[in-house]
């Protein structure tokens, strides 16, 4: 099939497959992730975020690929999660800065197009790293570029791209030498490969059944809004919801060997036992469910059996509530006189948020590792913070980025604190003084950030060797200023060789968090491992955060 020119009906298709594509792969990206922890969450920010700016074309009345492509480019900003997502953002900005005006797409337009995406992206990266998704961009434009020479068929221009996407993303980990040393590909740059097969699906028209469904989400939609009022949830106390998860999915029926065979009363009583408001609408190709449970894994795995997964989606219904009643403490504040200074501090774990409010942070975004927040979230809090000016404390590496992009669309001045652990966060808001100006408090706090050692401990979730250092499942790591320094079969014993790792002759405080698997009790036998001559000052805290049973930091 040859394509001159695109036309918006076709980059409709496009986009909407290229999102599918990715998020039905999103599980195997972030199994990609380098370090064997629990969070890796590539697949799921750049599923998210992709997803955010299909769905704003699937909205959109435009009858223009210009102006499908801002569209694009828009929801994919405000969608933005993590750094895979931000950049992924970045290259549709440049894309669609380039259509701009556009009717259709000539193969030259979608090349030119592609290239200036790249060039976009690598701007926006204060230190573009070789052997990621930037590689992955730049070696597939070129391709587009040396095919354009000899063709005007769109298509073919997307078979360079692809192949070449492929090619490199085979060859990061010679570029990026802990890649090879854990046996994988980048993930981010795996996750760009998903959206550019659909993009080639869309076009060639070559898409399977389950590609070009067009579920009508209208009946599921209305249900689901109105068990979600906000009056409702304001009448309860979030410590009363039973099932936290709300939990989605689409599931398309004997698809992708599926291997039982549907039966709607059985499946309808069997997922009744693992939750409450539970809504099942089907047809013959599709099944969608609504269920508030505790366990959703549980959920998508049973709806799983019977075929493929075409949509999911699950929110933490207690952080929601949470968030709900801040949000109508924030609108009743939206009436009093501004606060000179907004300190917005991003916090995994509720122990965790008081403790950075106790510091100082006026408002407290819930996201961390598993579910970064997006461009939207944090440009939400930042309006909602009813200040003449605010700071960001990202508390991780991979918010940064979404951070930077909310605070160049703010209605108000924003700075940025390149936090990349709660620690830095905790140890930076020493450093505020309310008399200093924006831009004297950003690089005070910033300083701030080399007075602290960062310490994380988890478990290990596949055998690996990182920097000579071998690693077994289910061994429980050290993570000292993002780099596995220590393994220990036991979690007591590990957080106790972290700690001392981190000591130096001028060490004198010692803060440790407890998370979800720690306990005070442990805590406490770990601090009097690690300082038997009681030399420093250790204090132990309730964090509550996922993933990381102690969070320590060393001053």
């Amino acid at each position: 099939m040859e394509v001159t020119e695109i036309t918006a009906a076709q980059f409709q298709d496009m986009v909407r497959i290229g999102a599918h594509r990715l998020t039905k792969n999103a599980e195997f990206v972030n199994s990609l992730n380098v370090f064997p922890v629990p969070d890796g969450d590539t697949g799921t920010n750049m599923g998210l975020s992709f997803g955010s700016g299909a769905k704003a074309v699937n909205e959109s009345n435009a009858t223009s690929i210009g102006e499908l492509a801002q569209s694009l480019a828009k929801g994919l900003l405000m969608g933005a999660r993590g750094n895979s997502g931000v950049i992924t953002s970045q290259l549709f900005r440049g894309f669609a800065s380039s259509v701009a005006g556009k009717e259709t797409l000539s193969a030259l337009d979608l090349t030119q197009a592609l290239m200036s995406g790249v060039e976009t992206a690598y701007k926006a990266v204060m230190k573009p790293v070789e052997g990621t998704i930037l590689t992955v961009a730049r070696e597939a434009a070129r391709a587009a570029n040396k095919a354009s020479k000899t063709t005007t068929d769109a298509v073919v221009i997307l078979q360079a791209v692809v192949a070449a996407a492929k090619a490199a993303l085979a060859k990061t980990p010679d570029l990026l030498p802990v890649l090879k040393e854990v046996g994988v590909v980048d993930s981010g740059g795996q996750g760009l490969v998903f959206i550019y097969e659909g993009f080639l699906e869309g076009l060639s028209g070559e898409v399977s059944d389950e590609d070009t469904y067009q579920p009508d989400e209208g009946e599921m939609d209305e249900m689901v809004n109105a068990m979600h009022h906000q009056s409702v949830q304001s009448q309860i106390a979030t410590e009363d919801i039973e099932f936290g998860y709300c939990t989605e999915m689409m599931v398309g029926l004997g698809q992708d060997g599926a291997t039982a065979t549907f039966d709607y009363e059985a499946f309808r009583n069997h997922l009744d036992g693992l939750g409450n408001s539970l809504l099942v609408v089907n047809d013959d190709e599709v099944v969608k469910v609504h269920v508030h449970t505790e366990h959703p894994g549980t959920v998508l795995a049973y709806g799983h059996q019977y075929g493929s997964m075409l949509k999911i989606k699950i929110d933490n219904m207690r952080l929601q509530h949470e968030t709900i009643l801040e949000q109508d403490q924030a609108n009743e504040a939206a009436d009093q006189e501004p606060i000179d200074f907004g300190i917005i501090a991003i916090a995994s774990g509720k122990g965790v948020g008081t403790l950075l409010k106790s510091l100082g942070a006026t408002t407290i975004l819930s996201g961390g590792q598993t579910m970064n927040p997006s461009t939207q979230d944090i440009l939400d809090a930042i309006n909602s913070a009813n200040a003449k000016q605010a700071l960001i404390l990202p508390n991780n590496g991979n918010i940064i980025l979404a951070a930077q992009e909310a605070a160049k669309v703010a209605a108000i001045p924003v700075a940025i604190v390149p936090s990349k652990t709660i620690s830095q966060g905790m140890t930076s808001l020493l450093s505020f003084n309310p008399d200093n100006s924006l831009a004297e408090n950003q690089e005070q706090m910033t300083a701030g950030l080399a007075d602290v050692i960062s310490g994380q401990v988890t478990q290990a979730i596949r055998d690996t060797t990182i920097d000579g250092l071998p690693i077994k499942k289910n061994d429980y790591m050290g993570i000292i200023d993002g780099k596995i320094k220590v393994t220990a079969a036991k979690r007591k014993q590990a957080t106790i060789d972290m700690i001392k790792a981190m000591l130096d002759e001028d060490s004198e405080i010692v803060t440790i968090l407890v998370g979800e698997g720690g306990t005070r009790k442990e805590a406490e036998a770990i601090a009097a491992g690690a300082d038997p001559d009681d030399q420093l000052e250790i204090e132990v805290h309730d964090g509550g955060q996922p993933v990381y049973p102690y969070l320590v930091s060393v001053e």
